[in-house]
C-alpha cells in the first residue's frame, strides 16, 4: 500500500442488505460500475460477503459490501445471515435493497429494525422501477440496476448520509507545524518485509502533512538520534515501550502508536479503566486477545506469544488465553475476565467502538496492546503524557 492510498478503515463502508433475488448484486454492480458480484436468477448467488475499495462520487474512498440473502435458508443460510448481520457491526451506511413489485416483507422490515437500533443511517432502494413504479419516501428511491435509471440519483442520496463530517487526527491535533516527531520503529521478525505496518505508515504521513517533521529510528538509534534532534513528541512501537521510556529525557512526552489509535479508533479513557485489572488477574481467569487483521504468525508473534507471556510474567499466575483475529469477535464476553485487543488499525471506527461498547456493556473490562504494556512496564502515566485528562484517571 503506498502512502498516498487510503487504507479500507479509514473509507466509509457501504452495506447492501436485503432478500435474495432481491436484486442487491445488481445494484451493487450498477453502481460500482464493475462486475464486482454474480449475478443470477438462482436464489442465493451471493454466499459470502463481497467488498470492493473504490472512490464512489460524489462521496470519496469507499468500501461497498455486498451481503447474502437475509432469508437464506437452512444450516449454511443461517451461516450467511449470522454473516451479513456481522458486517451490519461495521458499516457506516446502509442499502436496504428491496423489489419494487411488492410490499416491504417480514425480512426487510427486520433489517431496517436491525438499522434503526443501531442508529445506522439507511436508504430504501426499490429495484426493478422499469417494472414497476412506486411512491417513495424522503429515504426511499426507485431505481433499475438494469436500465440504469437514478442509479445516480441513488449515489447522491448515499453521499448525503455520510456519517463522517467531523476531521479526526491521529496526532495532528498535538503537534504545531514545525514540531519534530521521533518515531521508533523497530524492524523485526515480525514486521512485514520492505515496508512499515500500517499506524506506522499513516501517522508519518499526517505528520508530514501538517508541516511537520517525522524522524524515523530503530530503538537502537533512538539515543544517538536525540543528539541531533530535540522533539516534541516521541511515538513507538508498544513492544518496545521500557527500552525507549529509559532512553528518553524526563522533558520529552512519550506515547506510542497503539495509544494514539486507541483514541483515535476507540474509546481511550474505557481502555485505561480495563488496564487496572491486569495485576487482580487470577489462576482460573481466561483472558480473549483479539485482534483486527490476520497475518501470518512468526514464531515471536505479539498477540500469541508475547502478551500471553507478558501477563503471566506480571500478575504471576497462569492464566488461560483464547485468541480471534480478522472479523472473529464473540458475542458472549461474559465467560472473560479481560479482553486485550490490537490497536486497531484494520478495524474501522464503527467496528472498533462496537467492540468496545460490547464489552462494556457485559461487564467485561477491555484494554489494547499499547495501554496494557505500558501499564505493566509502570510507565502508562508517563505514556498519556499528551492526553492529561486520561492521565487524571490513573
Amino acid at each position: 500500500m503506498s502512502l498516498n492510498s487510503t487504507p479500507n478503515a479509514e473509507r466509509i463502508h457501504i452495506g447492501f442488505f436485503g432478500m435474495r433475488n432481491a436484486g442487491k448484486s445488481s445494484l451493487v454492480n450498477a453502481v460500482t460500475g464493475q462486475s464486482l458480484s454474480v449475478v443470477s436468477d438462482v436464489k442465493g448467488t451471493t454466499t459470502d460477503p463481497v467488498t470492493k475499495a473504490m472512490e464512489l462520487l460524489p462521496l470519496g474512498p469507499v468500501v461497498i459490501i455486498d451481503t447474502p440473502g437475509i432469508d437464506d435458508e437452512g444450516d449454511l443460510g443461517e451461516l450467511r445471515v449470522k454473516k451479513a448481520r456481522q458486517i451490519l457491526a461495521k458499516t457506516d451506511i446502509a442499502v436496504l435493497v428491496a423489489d419494487a413489485t411488492r410490499e416491504l416483507t417480514e425480512f426487510d422490515r427486520q433489517l431496517i429494525s436491525y438499522f434503526e437500533e443501531a442508529k445506522l443511517p439507511y436508504i430504501i432502494a426499490y429495484n426493478k422501477c422499469d417494472i414497476a413504479k412506486r411512491e417513495t419516501k424522503a429515504n426511499e428511491i426507485c431505481v433499475s440496476a438494469l436500465t440504469g435509471e437514478s442509479i445516480n440519483e441513488l449515489k447522491e442520496k448515499i453521499a448525503s448520509l455520510n456519517p463522517k463530517t467531523e476531521e479526526k487526527y491521529i496526532v495532528a491535533d498535538l503537534l504545531t507545524k514545525g514540531d519534530t516527531v521521533v518515531l521508533v520503529t523497530p524492524i523485526d521478525e515480525s514486521a512485514p518485509k520492505g515496508r512499515l505496518i500500517l499506524p506506522q505508515q499513516n501517522t508519518i504521513r499526517e505528520i508530514i502533512d501538517h508541516g511537520c517533521i517525522a524522524v524515523v529510528c530503530q530503538p537502537e538509534e533512538l539515543k544517538q538520534t536525540l543528539e541531533s534532534v530535540k522533539p516534541k513528541l516521541v511515538i513507538t512501537d508498544s513492544q518496545v515501550f521500557g527500552k525507549v521510556a529509559k532512553i528518553l529525557p524526563d522533558d520529552i512526552t512519550l506515547t506510542s502508536f497503539s495509544i494514539l489509535f486507541a483514541r483515535y479508533k476507540g474509546e481511550l479513557e474505557e481502555l485505561v479503566k480495563g488496564a487496572s485489572l491486569l495485576q487482580k488477574l487470577k489462576k482460573s481467569d481466561r483472558i480473549l486477545i483479539s485482534e483486527g487483521c490476520t497475518h501470518h504468525r512468526q514464531c515471536n508473534d505479539i498477540g500469541t506469544v508475547k502478551m500471553p507471556g507478558w501477563i503471566r510474567d506480571f500478575c504471576g499466575e497462569e492464566i488461560e488465553f483464547d485468541f480471534t483475529s480478522g472479523g472473529e469477535f464473540p458475542e458472549d464476553l461474559s465467560g472473560y475476565a479481560l479482553i486485550v485487543h490490537c490497536g486497531g488499525c484494520m478495524l474501522n471506527e464503527k467496528e472498533m467502538k462496537r467492540r468496545i461498547s460490547a464489552a462494556k456493556a457485559q461487564g467485561t473490562p477491555i484494554v489494547n496492546y499499547g495501554v496494557a504494556i505500558a501499564h505493566m512496564h509502570g510507565i502508562l502515566k508517563q505514556a498519556l503524557g499528551p492526553f492529561p485528562e486520561i492521565q487524571k484517571l490513573l
